[in-house]
C-alpha cells in the first residue's frame, strides 16, 4: 500500500487524502474558513467538494478586500488617524494578505483532492 501523501502547503488540520475520515477533517477545516452562517446549510455539509468551492471563493474575497485596504488605507484613514496608526494598519493588511495567500493555497489543495487529484512525490 502506498503511503498517504499530502502536498506542500496542505493544512495540518486536515488528514492526508485517502486517510480514514480525511473528508470529515477537510469539512471541519473548510467550515472554519467560512462565515459561521455557512454551517446552517445542509447542502454544504453534505457535499464537501461544494463546501470547498465556497471556502475558496470566500478566501479569495478576503484577499481582494486586503488588496483594496492596502491601496486605499492612506487616503481613507489619513484624515482620521495619525501616520503611525495608518502605517500600523498597512502592516496589518500586509500580514493578513500573507496569511490569506497560504490559506488560499491550502484550500485549493483540499478542493483539488476532493475532486480526485492526488499528489505524487517527485525526487
Amino acid at each position: 500500500m502506498a503511503p498517504l501523501l499530502a502536498p506542500p502547503g496542505w493544512p495540518s488540520q486536515v488528514r492526508p487524502p485517502d486517510a480514514p475520515d480525511w473528508e470529515r477533517s477537510a469539512a471541519a477545516w473548510l467550515l472554519d474558513l467560512c462565515p459561521p452562517d455557512y454551517r446552517r446549510y445542509a447542502g454544504l455539509r453534505r457535499h464537501v467538494v461544494v463546501l470547498a468551492r465556497f471556502a475558496v471563493l470566500h478566501v479569495e474575497a478576503n484577499q481582494a478586500a486586503c488588496r483594496r485596504g492596502l491601496s486605499e488605507a492612506r487616503a481613507d484613514l489619513g484624515q482620521v488617524a495619525s501616520l503611525d496608526v495608518v502605517d500600523a494598519a498597512l502592516q496589518t493588511f500586509q500580514l493578513e494578505e500573507a496569511r490569506l495567500l497560504a490559506v488560499r493555497r491550502a484550500a485549493g489543495l483540499v478542493e483539488e483532492a476532493l475532486r480526485g487529484r492526488r499528489y505524487v512525490a517527485r525526487l
